[in-house]
């Protein structure tokens, strides 16, 4: 199937740079504000999810709940803390194997497509010096619906001018590979097998390629 590809969409977290552990350490100083533990495990239940749908779920595991003025302020508050902590992102933390492989698809001929819940994704392409190496980014900032409803991947086989059976998604996360399959895509899978079945292939990283 990547043979045939002419366009392929990337999700961002934990497939072109792992910024997971930022927005768990944004998560985490805010569920201590709010005084209950948030662990590792729990940040994986928030893995390809809106901002809005995270915060439900961690208010849910603190058993607390607010009105959506409050909400709302505690979601940009979380977003501030993952800013700073993203804010001294470089190259060096792209994951191994993405610099090379994007060079490869575009010197085939391939677009190349971001697809991303993040809000924060130009920047972060920025921060990492390859925002010059997408020819589309669909971000959460340009969709209204989150993983694993398939409109971001719509979005961005749109923008290309291309067909779904024409494009292959990279996702890490359950809900991205759902969506991925949803929008009529072919989806290779970015980590563990057992977990993400039901893509057409899984690798350990984009470094395999």
């Amino acid at each position: 199937m990547l043979e045939h590809m002419k366009g392929a969409i990337f999700d961002l977290d934990g497939v072109i740079v792992d910024t997971a552990k930022y927005h768990y350490l944004a998560w985490r100083s805010l569920a201590g504000e709010l005084g209950f533990p948030f662990t590792e495990e729990d940040n994986e239940r928030l893995k390809g999810v809106s901002r809005m749908r995270s915060l439900d779920i961690l208010l849910q595991i603190g058993s607390l709940s607010f009105g959506e003025a409050e909400k709302l302020a505690m979601a940009e508050k979380k977003n501030r803390l993952y800013v700073e902590y993203i804010s001294g992102l470089d190259e060096s933390e792209l994951l191994p194997g993405v610099r090379a492989y994007l060079n490869a698809l575009r010197a085939r001929g391939v677009a190349i497509a971001l697809g991303s819940a993040s809000k924060n994704a130009e920047f972060i392409l920025d921060k990492l010096n390859i925002a010059g190496l997408f020819d589309v980014v669909i971000d959460g900032n340009k969709v209204a619906r989150a993983k694993p409803d398939p409109e971001v991947f719509q979005t961005a086989c749109r923008e290309l001018g291309l067909q779904p059976q024409d494009c292959v998604v990279f996702e890490d996360a359950e809900a991205g590979v759902a969506a991925g399959k949803a929008a009529g895509m072919q989806v290779v899978g970015i980590g563990k097998p057992e977990v993400l079945k039901a893509a057409d292939l899984v690798i350990s990283g984009l470094h395999e390629l």
